[in-house]
């Protein structure tokens, strides 16, 4: 810390009691001065010889014949005052950073100007302030704290501003210049911890480029506030280290607990403070502060009510970064009248902004001739994911409406979501949470899901869910026979050896296939729970054509079993047999009759439904044929789409299906 010395005789000044301070002399005093609540008793002369304004206010006392000077406004106090009495005696008096300002103005009010006497007071404060004071970076904050105490003066005498000046400047500086010491209590950044880690670390040359970032926290956020403002006026700080500082200000003044946030003791400071760090958020809205900082702000600016427009100020910044967000940082507490648990609204708001910024986007490349340009594919992944997590979370809310769930859920576009997993999960919880949904409602929420977007595991799980309804477990069960018919069908055409082999397949081979085939059915039906009560009430059977069934009799509720009569019927009109191509054979379509298990097919042939008895078949939905025949798939997909709560689908005597 810089200081300066003025005077070289020894200090007289005594104490008598608290508030009374005099010189020791062998002259007795002729002026009593009252300084605030201390009263000094002096000599004319020597305060006379310095200042103008005390030769004013002593004359004055004379003629009014008063033996006293008051002087209550007197900026410093009392202190500042005896720094200015001193020097007029020529005693020893020590400036620093910390009282340089008061006597600099306490000098300033008592006129003790070059045109009283040469080399004055205010004459050598100001040359140590800009030899020594605004020179020093750390001395120019203590300064600039002194400086509310003697407020206006030492905003008149523009201390503050060069204070501020010389602050920004040096924060403007190249890193490598600094050769000051400054406060970096912050954790290392990854290169210097590996270092570390590595023992190669050594003595850091250059200083990092938010050096400056922690000393200046401990100004007052008016005083902070014109500081930044003055090193974002100089357009040499990245938005980086902008960000950066805000966090470390926000952390360093903002309570961690929701009381002390909302005591009337700080509420007006706490708002005040959000409010500020908010308006110096970097101008370019994408860069700067983390997507999580400015979440936790919102959290903040919510609790203790800040005004609309710093709010949305927020919400524009964090849509442009909800890539970037965890759904930790999401779950901001809802306040009322909501009843909820957590603000969905704010994050539905944030998504519908987050795609706005994205379509802009997307317009600016088309217009500026970019055609192949893929706009935000993996942060639209990311935000796809993001909110899939979160409707989890919030599945959990007895109070979350189905309305604000759909809506949610809609708010990325399908593009965003490549796997429905997640959205899976969200709506299972959902499910289970709120048992009472109606059947619609139940049928809303489902119809948000494709189950063909779903994992084996996914696949897996939902297949064997009592709270999904029936419709969906079947869409499951057919698109892995779809996605499994596929799969062996690739896996054929990529071996050229099999399908020379499959000239010689033997009826044993095609036996194996169909049995394979419906063992897997099989397998996937019997996680199919069957309800007793609702098979009583439908009284319908399993019809049984076989004089070889077994007396055990798996049964299907009617709804399902309607369907996989349709199936029935349609398999035994529709069979397609696929020949593999070789150097010496051609592909012909072969037909097939119902109970003809035997086939000259290659080992690339499907196998139909009326390949089984129908006893059998039918009892296994009649879906353990596949096809590669778009025809056949079309038809499919057709029957599974159609409302299944329609008339029901009855078989005619001739095997086809039909509505009565």
């Amino acid at each position: 810390m810089k200081f300066m010395k003025l005077g070289s005789k020894p200090d007289a000044f005594q104490d008598d009691g608290k508030c009374i301070r005099h010189v020791a002399s062998d002259l007795a005093t002729d002026a009593t001065i009252n300084v605030g609540e201390v009263k000094f008793y002096l000599h004319k002369f020597p305060l006379l010889s310095k200042s103008r304004r005390l030769q004013e206010l002593v004359l004055k006392a004379s003629e009014e014949c008063c033996d006293e000077i008051n002087m209550v406004d007197f900026p410093g106090g009392p202190k500042a005052f005896e720094i200015c009495a001193k020097f007029s005696y020529g005693m020893t008096v020590t400036l620093n950073a910390y009282n340089v300002v008061a006597a600099r103005c306490a000098a300033e009010y008592l006129e003790m100007t070059e045109d009283v006497d040469r080399g004055n007071l205010i004459f050598k404060i100001e040359v140590f302030l800009n030899s020594s004071i605004f020179r020093s970076w750390k001395d120019s904050i203590i300064v600039l704290q002194t400086t509310k105490s003697v407020l206006p003066w030492s905003e008149n005498l523009k201390i503050i501003g060069r204070c501020i000046d010389s602050i920004a400047s040096k924060t403007s500086m190249d890193p490598a210049n600094v050769t000051w010491s400054y406060t970096y209590n912050r954790k290392l950044s990854a290169c210097d911890k590996m270092a570390k880690d590595m023992n190669f670390r050594e003595k850091i040359v250059f200083a990092p480029n938010d050096w400056w970032v922690e000393d200046i926290c401990e100004l007052d956020v008016d005083l902070y506030k014109r500081v930044l403002t003055a090193v974002k006026s100089k357009g040499r700080m990245d938005g980086v280290a902008i960000g950066e500082a805000l966090k470390t200000y926000a952390v360093r003044w903002l309570p961690d607990s929701v009381d002390a946030l909302v005591s009337d003791v700080h509420s007006w400071r706490n708002k005040l403070l959000v409010e500020t760090i908010v308006c110096l958020l970097p101008s370019d809205k994408g860069v700067g502060c983390s997507c999580s900082f400015l979440l936790k702000l919102l959290k903040v600016a919510i609790l203790i009510g800040v005004d609309n427009s710093t709010k949305e100020d927020l919400l524009k910044r964090i849509s442009l970064k909800l890539h970037e967000a965890s759904v930790k940082d999401l779950l901001v507490p809802a306040r009322p009248p909501q009843t909820t648990l957590y603000d969905v609204e704010m994050v539905l708001s944030i998504a519908n902004q987050y795609m706005i910024h994205i379509q802009d986007l997307y317009v600016a490349k088309n217009e500026s001739g970019c055609a192949d340009f893929v706009i935000g594919h993996g942060s639209l992944l990311s935000v796809g994911k993001l909110i899939d997590e979160y409707l989890e979370k919030i599945a959990c809310d007895p109070n979350l409406s189905l309305a604000s769930f759909i809506d949610l859920s809609q708010s990325i576009p399908e593009f965003a979501r490549p796997v429905h997993d997640g959205l899976y999960k969200a709506i299972d919880m959902y499910l289970k949470e709120h048992p009472s949904l109606t059947k619609d409602g139940r049928k809303n929420l489902c119809g948000l899901m494709d189950v063909k977007k779903l994992t084996m595991d996914a696949s897996m799980h939902a297949a064997q869910n009592e709270r999904l309804p029936l419709r969906v477990v079947v869409q499951v069960l057919f698109f892995e026979q779809v996605r499994a018919a596929a799969a062996r069908g690739q896996s054929l055409n990529n071996n050229p050896c099999g399908a020379s082999h499959s000239t010689t397949n033997t009826d044993e081979e095609s036996e194996k296939t169909a049995a394979e085939d419906c063992y897997s059915l099989d397998k996937q039906m019997s996680q199919v729970k069957i309800n007793k009560e609702e098979f009583q009430k439908n009284g319908n059977l399993v019809k049984n054509n076989s004089k070889n069934s077994k007396s055990g009799v798996q049964l299907l509720p009617s709804r399902s079993r309607r369907i996989f009569d349709k199936l029935w019927g349609f398999g035994k009109e529709h069979v397609e047999n696929i020949s593999s191509e070789t150097s010496t054979s051609s592909q012909s379509p072969t037909s097939i009759v119902p109970g003809d298990t035997k086939s000259s097919a290659s080992r690339n042939q499907t196998c139909g439904t009326s390949d089984l008895f129908w006893d059998f078949s039918h009892t296994m939905a009649g879906v353990s044929f596949g096809t590669y025949g778009p025809a056949i798939v079309s038809q499919l997909q057709e029957i599974f789409d159609a409302d299944w709560n329609a008339v029901p689908v009855e078989e005619s005597n001739n095997g086809h299906a039909y509505s009565s």
